[in-house]
């Protein structure tokens, strides 16, 4: 395929299917290239670096996340869409989760998802400092409970390119460590009313839990902040 025929759009997305299909450790301008149909220096033409490969793929994901309308809604129901497609968009591409801790990310998109996020927590009281607080809570939290979904593929993925049965092999590791919590109580009794192969997972409902926890706190927060400026 001529060098003409590619574009940084067409790199960018074919790098996105491929991160999703062999996560970050399958990310190489080789693969890349072949997927493409196009020669290795035709890819460095675009794209000089994996690095940047890596964070222009990631910025064009940002974009996935729907930004509420925070002129027709109150704060807490844009903060709770915006958190919640962010943790969608995650799930789909769980190498994002793994890039984070070993890339520098930053882009378009993801500012204007920061921006609005600093904008939700303003609408909800906060000051501009308090609000950068919140939104960070937020989006660490987000990161943090897609990470169990993400390890899950990235642990999946390596086990079956080692040429093992990665069922099988997370099915005994499930049963072992179940086996390791019979000593504790409280994990004896959860497990005598789960399978073994469900003991590592997080029970349902624990995103949506946990998000609206910390949006009643802050909420509870402004609130305070409020009577005490009122008293």
């Amino acid at each position: 395929m001529p060098r003409t025929t590619l574009t940084a759009d067409r790199i960018i997305r074919a790098a996105i299917e491929l991160l999703d299909d062999d996560g970050l450790n399958g990310l190489n301008m080789r693969s890349l290239a072949n997927r493409l149909g196009s020669a290795a220096t035709a890819v460095y033409w675009h794209v000089k670096t994996k690095d940047d490969l890596v964070r222009l793929a990631s910025d064009a994901i940002w974009h996935e996340v729907e930004p509420p309308h925070l002129g027709t809604t109150d704060w807490r129901t844009a903060a709770t869409a915006h958190a919640t497609s962010m943790h969608a968009m995650l799930t789909r591409h769980p190498w994002l989760v793994q890039a984070f801790g070993c890339h520098l990310l930053h882009g378009p998109a993801q500012a204007r998802y920061n921006d609005l996020s600093l904008a939700i927590y303003e609408k909800a009281g906060f000051t501009a400092d308090d609000a950068d607080r919140a939104a960070a809570a937020v989006f660490t939290f987000v990161l943090g409970t897609a990470l169990g979904a993400a390890a899950q593929v990235s642990v999946n993925r390596r086990l079956s390119k080692g040429g093992a049965d990665a069922e099988k092999l997370m099915v005994e590791s499930t049963t072992r460590a179940a086996e390791s919590a019979m000593p504790s109580p409280r994990l004896r009794e959860r497990l005598d009313t789960r399978a073994a192969t469900e003991y590592a997972a997080a029970p349902d409902g624990t995103f949506e839990f946990g998000l609206q926890s910390i949006l009643n706190g802050f909420e509870t927060r402004v609130t305070i902040g409020d009577a005490g400026r009122r008293g």
